[in-house]
């Protein structure tokens, strides 16, 4: 328990910021002093009365409803990590609001918030359905509901890039908007908190036996699966209605009950009261802020994506408190049933299948008189349209590859690879810093900060790594929470709805549409570069998994192998990210599928490198004919391949 002065302390704590929020209310009002006459038009009454004073309240209802919904998902999914933003349930209903909004706007129009619901609850019952028969491990359902969401997102950007700048304005809103022209947002939200408080209310007591176990639970009598899903509906219900009026509102449903249990509330009762207080003032606060700071322009950083930067930190700092098995996520990969004897024809066998997929993608395509197989004065047509995204494609493909293995070897954990460890996003960041400080950055310059930008979270990920050998799964999970940083820094960039917020979401996406016969080259010759030294350390990779005593023992520099390695898998991975965004999941996929198909050791590393090829060449392919004539991004093409297998090896991993 949690000694009285220290609860005092947290009241004066918290008391302190609700009045700096006040505060910082009060200043805006006072500048709109004195108000005209009530008979004449006034319009700093208008701005006051149908402006600043709803933002105000939807920022304190917002922030109790993501409070208490945050505080529901993490008692019945006894998850100290979970909220709407970790799950997936925002990122679904926005989603759902995009298509709806393009495809069936009536939908819209009837109720947004149905719409909103049903795209959250069509997230709860996937991930549900994933990690159920893993007794929803935090672990395993954070990290399914983190590539659901990652998955949404990429999704939803897309469809709002496809539909040109019009659709600029849903992005923003999407990205938490709290500007308000009247009061129907904030009396919808007070409407739902109202009736979603009773219900927790009356679930108060039902909730606490949760506490004793499933088993001592139903010992109790206590319909658990009842009562989950009443939790769970009222839980969904907050968020996504939150959702539908001012957009994603990210990591406040985590930070309530965080700050609830250090401020010393311990029983389920006092978290559920406390958070919702506690979710209100962390979102008026933030608010306040980003107003004073941007004073006549605070739609610049929606409020949505600054309160997504609580999410890195709050996660990291997480992440140490929960208790995790010695077998979960830490088991190494499982070896192959049978493994090739003979390797070389195999790998032969692979370049050839490269060639091939690489000769299809030029030579078979799709035009508006159906399939064709372009030759002759045809083909040198499409050469130049086709060619270039050919070997962007399987450059990209290639380096990513190199890159997952190495990490997955580096790191000792079969589920690291470039974009799940956060690694691509951490090249967004340095993209995003070139992007805003010069006006015409080049090839060079982008590919220097988005090096630079892999190197600060790879070295943070072997700092982390360096400390926590017996739990690799919280190695994998912190590389979520720094991922989740880097991208809402790169949200919050392209939320500013100017000319570099379409080139971030080109880059979100992966798209290669644009790639001209120079950026191809260079990208090859680029990978051709970095992949060179890949036979020299071919035996650190064979020993590095062994562990540092082992590899100290036969003689290996552990720093300097490290740090050579460090650099490496830095420069691949800044290099793809550049061409095909943060989430193509093949730098995690191709290791496995290597040595799925019997691979081992150093054959492993270039089998999977030339799988990678493949799937990227492949994906490219196919997101080019599959909805002929409109074209799918590279990247988020090939991430709805690699999303579904990375949830498949979350499935089945106990195998292992």
């Amino acid at each position: 328990m949690v000694e009285a002065p220290a609860t005092r302390s947290a009241i004066v704590f918290w008391a302190l910021a609700a009045v700096g929020a006040l505060a910082l209310c009060s200043h805006q009002i006072a500048g709109l002093l004195p108000l005209g006459s009530s008979g004449s038009f006034d319009f700093n009454r208008v701005l006051l009365f149908s402006s600043l004073l709803p933002r105000a309240a939807v920022a304190l209802l917002a922030g109790a409803a993501l409070g208490l919904s945050g505080a529901l998902l993490q008692q019945v999914l006894r998850n100290p990590i979970a909220d709407p933003s970790t799950l997936g349930i925002s990122a679904g209903a926005q989603l759902a609001m995009t298509a709806a909004t393009l495809f069936a706007p009536a939908l819209m129009e009837a109720g947004r918030e149905t719409v909103a619901f049903f795209g959250g609850s069509a997230v709860v019952v996937l991930l549900l359905s994933l990690t159920w028969k893993q007794g929803l491990e935090p672990v395993t359902v954070v990290i399914a509901g983190m590539v659901i969401s990652l998955i949404a997102i990429a999704l939803s950007a897309t469809l709002i890039l496809a539909n040109g700048e019009y659709m600029m304005s849903l992005l923003i809103w999407g990205s938490g908007s709290l500007g308000q022209q009247d009061w129907s947002h904030a009396r919808t939200i007070a409407l739902v908190l109202g009736l979603c408080l009773l219900g927790a209310f009356l679930l108060r007591r039902p909730l606490e036996v949760l506490e004793l176990g499933d088993a001592g639970a139903r010992s109790m009598g206590a319909n658990l699966l009842a009562l989950r899903l009443l939790a769970l509906v009222i839980a969904v219900t907050l968020a996504t209605t939150v959702t539908a009026q001012v957009g994603i509102i990210g990591f406040v449903g985590l930070a309530a009950p965080t700050f609830a249990k250090l401020c010393g509330a311990r029983r389920r009762k006092d978290i559920l009261l406390s958070a919702p207080v506690i979710g209100a003032i962390v979102l008026w606060l933030t608010d306040g802020l980003i107003q004073l700071g941007f004073r006549g322009s605070a739609e610049i950083v929606p409020t949505g994506a600054a309160t997504a930067l609580l999410g890195g930190p709050l996660l990291l700092y997480l992440v140490r408190r929960i208790r995790v098995s010695h077998q979960q996520l830490a088991a190494p990969s499982p070896t192959p049933v049978r493994r090739i004897r003979h390797a070389r024809p195999a790998l032969v066998i692979l370049a050839c299948l490269t060639a091939a997929v690489a000769a299809a993608a030029l030579l078979i395509g799709r035009g508006p008189e159906g399939w064709h197989v372009a030759t002759g004065s045809l083909l040198n047509d499409l050469l130049p349209f086709r060619g270039p995204r050919v070997v962007a494609a399987a450059a990209a493909g290639c380096m990513l590859a190199a890159a997952g293995a190495m990490l997955q070897r580096l790191t000792g954990n079969p589920m690291a690879g470039p974009e799940v460890l956060g690694v691509s996003a951490g090249a967004g960041v340095g993209l995003t810093v070139v992007l805003v400080t010069q006006a015409a950055p080049t090839l060079s310059s982008r590919l220097a900060g988005a090096l630079i930008g892999v190197l600060l979270v790879l070295a943070t990920l072997l700092a982390i790594a360096g400390r926590k050998e017996r739990h690799p799964e919280r190695l994998l999970l912190s590389g979520i929470a720094i991922g989740a940083f880097c991208s809402a820094i790169v949200n919050a960039a392209t939320a500013t709805g100017d000319a570099r917020a379409f080139q971030l979401l080109a880059w979100i996406s992966g798209s290669t549409q644009q790639v001209t016969w120079g950026e191809a080259c260079a990208s090859a010759v680029i990978a051709a570069a970095l992949l060179a030294p890949l036979p020299f350390v071919m035996r650190w990779l064979d020993i590095l998994p062994l562990g540092s005593a082992s590899a100290r023992a036969v003689g290996l520099p552990v720093r300097s192998v490290h740090l050579s390695l460090l650099l490496l898998s830095s420069g691949l991975t800044a290099a793809a990210s550049l061409l095909v965004g943060p989430l193509s999941l093949v730098g995690l996929v191709a290791p496995h599928m290597a040595r799925l198909a019997g691979f081992s050791r150093a054959n492993q590393v270039l089998a999977a490198i030339l799988i990678g090829s493949v799937l990227m060449v492949g994906a490219d392919w196919l997101c080019r004919v599959a909805t002929f004539p409109y074209q799918l991004p590279l990247g988020l093409f090939a991430s709805l391949i690699g999303g579904p297998y990375l949830i498949w090896l979350l499935r089945t991993r106990r195998a292992g």
